[in-house]
């Protein structure tokens, strides 16, 4: 199980994108359509930023800002971390854990192929994550 790699998780998925240049509103209401929390902002097909919740409360309705108005462009993460399907899935959860990230997409050949989010991995993953932690810890 802590062997899974990333196509294991992302199969069959249907990718949200959305272009930098559309408004804030817009991905709020396609997430809100699809019930996810992160759109990738695409150019041209190559990926150059995430748009999430977090980012929506942060940088738009707490900035006080027009979602109407604010292109995603503007208030995206641009140039996340992203991962391969080579990946193994404790490596990613690792990385998110590390860096704070709830979702990273997986580019394959400089080509965006789908996104994991913490909720995609079983438990025992995150189990395995948190007893190195606390061995390191105690070290």
């Amino acid at each position: 199980m802590l062997r899974r790699v990333i196509p294991d998780v992302v199969k069959n998925q249907e990718l949200l994108t959305i272009a930098g240049a559309e408004s804030v509103l817009t991905a709020a209401r396609q997430m809100a359509d699809r019930k996810v929390r992160s759109v990738l902002v695409v150019d041209r097909d190559s990926l150059v930023g995430v748009f999430t919740g977090t980012d929506m409360i942060g940088r738009v309705v707490a900035a006080g800002r027009s979602p109407e108005k604010t292109p995603v462009a503007d208030v995206m993460t641009p140039d996340p971390v992203t991962i391969t399907p080579e990946t193994l899935a404790i490596e990613a959860l690792r990385l998110m854990q590390e860096g704070g990230y709830r979702h990273l997409p997986v580019v394959e050949g400089g080509r965006l192929v789908g996104i994991v989010s913490r909720k995609d991995f079983w438990r025992d993953e995150e189990a395995e994550i948190e007893q190195e932690e606390q061995l390191w810890e105690r070290l």
